[in-house]
């Protein structure tokens, strides 16, 4: 960690688009650094995927996570997927899903270890400090790379995208908190067949959201049942209020916690964000928490103690 701190910084503050060969293919992703980077202290590292048929920049136009990591000092990682039209309608392998990356087996937990070892020779970063986020599709990948690579991630926070990885569980506890809405017309809470992506036949079996996350608890060795922290809402004109529970396995073993913000009314979307896709295909907005805030509210709590330095294994 030492060592890493005395890394000459060559990426300035602001946003950096890179590539980096992989696996045969060149695979892209952009790095937002904080205006504290000059301080020279290294930074916290949260990587944010884009959701199924998306890409890194779109997802960093509506996530809101760049004033945030602005106002408080940490680098946002949006990588981009993998597909057949350059950095368009791109996908990730979380297993069971989706498109392209998992009928080609695209190997994107590799390619995001590969992202983290790129950044931190560029800027100097905590290894201790690194995280996951991701909408849909890209929240089914924070659980991929939590998994695979437990021993490099602290804690992640996926959004509205539920466990897909056939293995299960990590070699190391990590903390989750989950935000997902009982009426998501896309990624359904319940579990069950999927409606197809817009403009595709291509559907996914999701798997149910609670019972994966009290697995992971189990795993966590977290109590059996969550208890209820906070209860939001929020008017809604000619329709039913929008609301939000957030529900704690705490205290866990060796530190960590499980977590869910339980909507309702809210659709697919990002939570106080916007998406560019009608209401009908996404089901309706919600402000009623802002997911930016909420996921680094989180994962910031957390510390991976024993990380490897990213140039190691």
């Amino acid at each position: 960690m030492i060592a890493l701190a005395l890394v000459l910084v060559s990426l300035g503050a602001g946003d950096h688009d890179r590539s980096l060969a992989i696996g045969g293919l060149t695979r892209t992703y952009i790095v937002h650094v904080p205006p504290r980077v000059s301080e020279g202290r290294p930074l916290p590292v949260v990587f944010a995927f884009h959701g199924g048929g998306g890409n890194a920049s779109g997802f960093k136009a509506y996530a809101g996570l760049d004033a945030l990591a602005d106002r408080e000092g940490f680098a946002v990682v949006y990588p981009d997927g993998s597909g057949r039209f350059g950095r368009r309608l791109l996908t990730w392998n979380a297993g069971g899903c989706c498109g392209y990356a998992a009928a080609q087996n695209v190997d994107d937990v590799g390619f995001t270890v590969a992202v983290l070892r790129d950044v931190a020779r560029n800027v100097s970063i905590d290894p201790a400090r690194v995280y996951a986020t991701g909408h849909s599709n890209g929240g089914m990948m924070t659980y991929r790379l939590a998994i695979d690579a437990s021993e490099r991630v602290a804690a992640i926070a996926p959004v509205a995208g539920a466990m897909q990885a056939a293995s299960f569980p990590p070699a190391r506890p990590v903390a989750v908190l989950h935000i997902h809405s009982v009426d998501d017309p896309g990624a359904l809470y319940a579990g069950g067949l999927g409606p197809p992506f817009p403009g595709t036949q291509s559907r996914v079996t999701h798997r149910a959201v609670e019972p994966e996350l009290r697995r992971w608890a189990a795993q966590d060795r977290c109590p059996a049942e969550p208890r209820t922290v906070e209860q939001r809402t929020t008017p809604s004109r000619g329709g039913p209020d929008h609301t939000a529970t957030l529900l704690v396995w705490a205290p866990c073993a060796g530190g960590t916690e499980v977590q869910l913000w339980k909507l309702t009314v809210a659709g697919h979307g990002w939570p106080g964000g916007h998406v560019l896709l009608p209401e009908k295909i996404m089901g309706p907005e919600t402000v009623t928490i802002d997911a930016a805030l909420e996921v680094w509210r989180f994962v910031s709590r957390f510390r991976r103690a024993d990380a490897p330095t990213p140039e190691g294994r």
